[in-house]
């Protein structure tokens, strides 16, 4: 008889009631007078959920194809400003191959950005151009190259002084995309890790250090954010652990992914992802 995955649920119910209140408060209810208004938060709830599911589930059921051992997705809820912070499974034994290596890497960030895609492009259209005055305390969202571009063909031009009031589905959309960037970065064991070192092998080690003293020196003039993620990536580990037989080579269509995936990091990054004024 399987047991029943109590700290998966219960880690998946708070994650889906924390993004509930992030959505119901983005779409303007004060939920401490109206706590009936939650319901309004499901769009970005839901949206921000299934983006989340699609990638970790891609990487469980790869792993369970090339026959490695993985738990079920872990979500985390937090009191953030997307009510989450992601998700992760953790691998309990070795991989075998370069080839298995870029499968289980490469799922996860495909599937999500597929999803965030759609619901980004789906909640464009439901977005509202409007004039801001800036005021203290403003929270603004930055711009990847392909979150520019789909806003350019669906909404037009921004005229000065104006910027974008995303729907709901559309700002889980944005988050989508930052979560595919940030778990593309070619570090450590990020899924971007994996990808770079099924490409890579050992090099991989020096190609680490490198990005991480980058991400620093971006969090001293660029955003002060990528410190924190330089420092959290230093300290969870630059190296990736070995495969059993790294001698079998990558073959063409496990490298063309491993490219597919580097297009999508830059297409998803965003150098300055929030701003305060």
């Amino acid at each position: 008889m399987k047991k029943v995955p109590v700290v998966h649920i219960v880690l998946f119910v708070l994650t889906f009631f924390s993004t509930l209140v992030v959505g119901a408060l983005h779409d303007g209810v004060d939920i401490f007078k109206d706590p009936f208004g939650l319901y309004r938060g499901l769009p970005f709830s839901v949206t921000l959920l299934c983006i989340l599911l699609s990638h970790e589930l891609s990487h469980y059921l790869l792993s369970r194809r090339h026959r490695v051992e993985a738990t079920l997705p872990y979500f985390i809820p937090a009191p953030t400003l997307f009510g989450t912070l992601g998700a992760f499974i953790k691998m309990k034994s070795p991989i075998e191959t370069r080839n298995a290596l870029m499968d289980i890497g490469a799922s996860g960030p495909i599937a999500g950005f597929v999803l965030s895609v759609a619901a980004t492009a789906a909640g464009l259209f439901f977005s509202k151009v409007v004039q801001v005055q800036p005021t203290e305390g403003m929270i603004t969202l930055g711009d990847s190259l392909l979150f520019r571009g789909l806003s350019w063909v669906i909404l037009g031009n921004i005229p000065q002084n104006h910027d974008v009031f995303l729907h709901p589905v559309a700002l889980a959309g944005w988050i989508g995309f930052f979560v595919t960037s940030i778990n593309l970065l070619p570090i450590g064991q990020l899924d971007g890790g994996h990808i770079a070192y099924a490409l890579l092998g050992e090099r991989h080690a020096f190609l680490s250090k490198i990005l991480a003293g980058v991400m620093a020196a971006m969090g001293l003039f660029v955003w002060e954010g990528w410190i924190v993620w330089a420092v959290l990536l230093v300290l969870l580990g630059l190296r990736h652990p070995p495969i059993f037989y790294p001698e079998i080579p990558l073959d063409p269509l496990r490298r063309k992914i491993g490219w597919v995936s580097l297009i999508i990091f830059i297409l998803t990054f965003t150098p300055v992802p929030i701003t305060v004024a």
